[in-house]
């Protein structure tokens, strides 16, 4: 395996631990707003008890995203910074404000009503610019003004491509989020809670599904590169549609199992793979390029001798830190004494 396929591999790898997890903690944000007033359940409860330490986890990802890409792939950070720059602004500005609000509902109680509609529509707002990404490194909205590489927004938001796009991102937090939230209301015992969640999930997979398939089929009009490499990976697609019916036929069950055997913590997982299957699909597909036609994985690169000292430091790194996060997850899904009193 080459430098260049183990470092975009790493890449793809944090973006996809990302992709899950933001997209988990920014739902969780969104069902918290939605359910805020609807005192007969702990819907709320149960929300902000996952949001209150998951953004901080989350966040780590974004960094190393960013620390990636500049180290491993500049030229692809050169270009990704200068057509970027609105967009990216944009999500660092409602990351900040959202953040903010979240810090300042633990120390103010009169921030915490606040908190819940800013994360709300953050958690939706987010996503939708964060997908935005991938129909710009498909090609077709960047072009080349005195020597300058400019992103034309106006052609990107009329193109059914991206709001597809915006549409399966949206989606996807909501269902992710109402499955792990489902799961989690399961291990609390707070049956009704997880009632309420389930349904969400119920309602929202196919839609997810549905815009899945927009996605790839507008991509056939406007990324036909990127839509013929598709195909010739159908067996990873044809495998995520099987995982997602696994999925969503989990949530029709009526074990009251908790733990690694219930069917939430099923249906939760046979999700996680159903994206990674897809996203691998996707992935491959855009090979060698980063950012079509103009930076491949090759020319972007960095020196070798700079990856293999960070891709060390990165091993190192993994190695401190996984145990950390391991820990995390055990005591924040197990812990249902501490989660009870929240």
């Amino acid at each position: 395996m080459s430098d260049t396929i183990i470092a975009v591999t790493m890449l793809w790898g944090f973006v996809f631990i990302y992709s899950v997890a933001a997209s988990i903690d920014f739902g969780a944000g969104f069902w918290s707003m939605i359910y805020r007033d609807r005192e007969q359940t702990k819907a709320t409860q149960i929300a902000n008890r996952y949001l209150s330490p998951s953004w901080e986890v989350t966040n780590v990802f974004i960094v190393l995203i960013v620390i990636a890409l500049v180290t491993f792939f500049p030229g692809a950070t050169y270009t990704l910074g200068t057509v970027l720059i609105i967009p990216g602004s944009l999500i660092l500005l409602l990351l900040l404000l959202r953040s903010a609000f979240l810090v300042f509902s633990h120390v103010v109680e009169d921030y915490r009503k606040m908190m819940s509609i800013v994360s709300g529509i953050t958690g939706i707002l987010i996503p939708a610019l964060l997908i935005s990404v991938l129909p710009i490194t498909q090609g077709g909205f960047i072009t080349l003004e005195n020597g300058y590489e400019q992103l034309q927004l106006l052609r990107l938001f009329s193109s059914p491509h991206e709001y597809m796009f915006i549409g399966i991102a949206i989606t996807s937090t909501l269902f992710l989020s109402s499955l792990l939230l489902a799961d989690f209301s399961n291990v609390l015992g707070e049956r009704e809670a997880f009632l309420i969640y389930r349904r969400d999930a119920r309602i929202v997979g196919p839609i997810t599904i549905l815009l899945a398939i927009a996605v790839v089929i507008t991509m056939s009009n406007e990324a036909t590169w990127i839509y013929t490499n598709l195909r010739s990976h159908t067996g990873w697609l044809v495998a995520s549609a099987g995982f997602f019916l696994l999925s969503y036929a989990s949530l029709f069950g009526t074990s009251k199992r908790k733990g690694w055997l219930s069917l939430p913590r099923l249906a939760t997982i046979a999700a996680i793979i159903q994206y990674l299957l897809a996203s691998y699909a996707y992935g491959v597909s855009h090979l060698p390029y980063l950012v079509y036609p103009n930076v491949t994985i090759e020319s972007g690169f960095t020196h070798p001798n700079n990856f293999r000292a960070m891709f060390i430091v990165y091993i190192v790194g993994f190695a401190i830190l996984t145990p950390g996060f391991i820990y995390f997850w055990r005591l924040f899904m197990n812990d249902t004494t501490e989660a009870k009193k929240s």
